[in-house]
Parts: C-alpha cells; sequence; structure tokens
C-alpha cells in the first residue's frame, strides 16, 4: 500500500519524572549510536512519557529494556509544515474538516520547513486526507 510508507514507528519511553532520567535515557541511545531527531516530553502523575523519532528504532527498544525502561512502539506521520504564521492551522484545519482527531503533536524547525510529527486516531485516512489536500508528508525512509 503506497500510504505506508508514511507510516512512522515512535518509540514511548516510560519514565519516573526525577532528575536524570532524560539523561540516562540519551545516553543510552548515544552509546549505541542512536540519533534522536525529535522528541516530546509529557509528564503527569509523576511519570513522564518520552516519545522520540531515533533512526535505528529496534536498537533503541532493545537496549532501552535492557536498562529497566518500559518502552512501546505507536504509529505517527511527519507532515512538512509551513514554517509561517498559520502553518499549524492549514494542518489541523485539513485533519479537523476530515473528522480525523489529533491524540498529539510535536514539532521541529527543518532547514526548508518545519516538521509537524502527529498521532491521529486514523492514521489511513490522515494520510490520504493530507497527500489528496498537496500536503507534503516525510516517508519513514527519512527517519532510518
Amino acid at each position: 500500500m503506497e500510504s505506508e510508507k508514511y507510516v512512522i514507528k515512535q518509540i514511548s519511553i516510560f519514565s519516573e519524572n526525577r532528575p536524570g532520567r532524560l539523561a540516562a535515557i540519551s545516553y543510552a541511545l548515544q552509546q549505541e549510536n542512536i540519533n534522536i531527531f525529535a522528541f516530546s516530553i509529557a509528564e503527569a502523575d509523576g511519570f513522564g512519557v518520552v516519545r522520540a523519532l531515533v533512526d535505528h528504532t529496534e536498537e533503541a527498544h532493545k537496549k532501552l529494556v535492557s536498562l529497566g525502561f518500559t518502552v512501546s512502539f505507536t504509529e505517527v506521520i511527519a507532515v512538512k509544515m509551513r514554517d509561517v504564521p498559520g502553518g499549524l492551522y492549514e494542518i489541523a484545519k485539513v485533519l479537523g474538516d476530515a473528522n480525523i482527531n489529533i491524540d498529539y503533536a510535536y514539532a521541529y524547525s527543518g532547514k526548508d520547513a518545519a516538521v509537524l510529527i502527529l498521532r491521529v486516531d486514523n492514521v489511513k485516512d490522515a494520510i490520504i486526507t493530507l497527500t489528496r489536500k498537496g500536503v507534503t508528508l516525510i516517508e519513514y525512509s527519512f527517519f532510518t
């Protein structure tokens, strides 16, 4: 299926929210020569969830689990977004008009455009809707 090339495997690392935990995670990935392209941290009730796009997801999973972290995979998409006022609105409106919910998102600014990482309730429909509207998605191969 053509849309599968846009499905990106994100790792989610669950950890106590205390000093040094992000350092331990990033050091473990450094030891395995795993690059972090983008990440976000969310906190709830003393625990944190670090969501990250890395270049070697399976190796990252293996290393972090061996250190006692709970790690899971989530399917996300990466959308090239215009890095101007209203860029986020354009993407959010396309998805909202198609009745696709954004569960969470985080972004980073690249050289040519900002990149919005989206976890949506229907990945396949989001990919089809966005590409039909001319929105550029980034293929998973970019993150490997």
